[in-house]
């Protein structure tokens, strides 16, 4: 089946107002930046949006906070982004904050068919136990706080242990972002661009894919295949432009270690070249 769409504008059409989003990327690598701008302009709102992080203030999630379209976060990490600590601690955002390797295994877990999963992290938290602010009033109160979850203890090789009972997640759509794609939606993802660009495919009950490069079914090995074409509904094609427009979340500089005196800012343009190359961007 040739999954393929003619545009990002077409794939998201029908994604209709109070969705729950599944998206890809960590920071600002291997997010799906199209679709993200696609709904954007499509003006769809009141938004839930799972992701480890909501992007920064002009770029990826952060785009579609800022227009106040997003309602609901779960996510892990939320530091980059002034918006967003601005909207919820005035009562304009909801946020569920789960740890990050919970969130991923929620997600895993949706695409697997599994409802829910004990797990020891959060034992004897507020994870656990309820009662982290999910949001606020404008007032500054705490009007929905989390519930407390069920604990079971289970035998171990270490004795008696206690785990937390974590529901899954299955969103209505998955949002990523693929180095390589083909026709029938099997796609691979570059180095650290991979992070949570699978799992959001996995627990979308309708997954879109952006591909930086569309290939011919067949051409890709099955071996080097991350995200089957069984998780994924339709596939937009990149512009070279669009797949070279990656942001870089936090440029750090150093001389080189090879020249006296090597300027900082050709070091800091090398450093951007690379990351930009290897993916580590967008």
């Amino acid at each position: 089946m040739d999954k393929v769409v003619s545009s990002a504008a077409e794939a998201v059409a029908d994604i209709p107002d109070g969705a729950t989003l599944a998206v890809g990327g960590f920071g600002l690598s291997g997010i799906p930046s199209v679709l993200i701008d696609a709904i954007l302009e499509a003006g769809t709102a009141d938004l839930e949006a799972v992701s480890n992080n909501c992007g920064v203030d002009e770029w990826g999630l952060g785009r579609l906070l800022f227009a106040k379209r997003i309602r609901r976060m779960i996510s892990s990490y939320v530091g980059e982004n002034k918006e967003f600590a601005r909207q919820y601690l005035s009562g304009e955002l909801e946020v569920e904050l789960t740890p990050q390797g919970t969130l991923a295994e929620r997600m895993r877990a949706g695409g697997s068919g599994i409802p829910a999963f004990f797990t020891a992290t959060g034992v004897g938290t507020q994870v656990a136990e309820g009662g982290l602010p999910w949001k606020y009033d404008d007032a500054g109160n705490v009007i929905v706080s989390s519930p407390p979850k069920e604990t079971k203890v289970f035998a171990t090789a270490e004795g008696d242990k206690e785990y937390v009972l974590e529901e899954a997640i299955v969103a209505d759509f998955g949002l990523v972002r693929a180095w390589k794609g083909d026709r029938h939606g099997n796609l691979i993802y570059r180095q650290s661009a991979r992070n949570f660009n699978p799992l959001a495919a996995m627990c979308g009950r309708v997954t879109i894919a952006e591909v930086e490069e569309l290939v011919e079914p067949g051409e890709l090995d099955p071996n080097d295949i991350h995200t089957p074409g069984v998780y994924v509904q339709r596939v937009v094609q990149l512009t070279p432009e669009q797949a070279a427009d990656k942001k870089i979340e936090r440029v750090t500089t150093r001389p080189r270690p090879d020249g006296p005196d090597a300027s900082a800012d050709a070091t800091g343009d090398a450093l951007v070249d690379d990351a930009a190359t290897h993916g580590l961007g967008g």
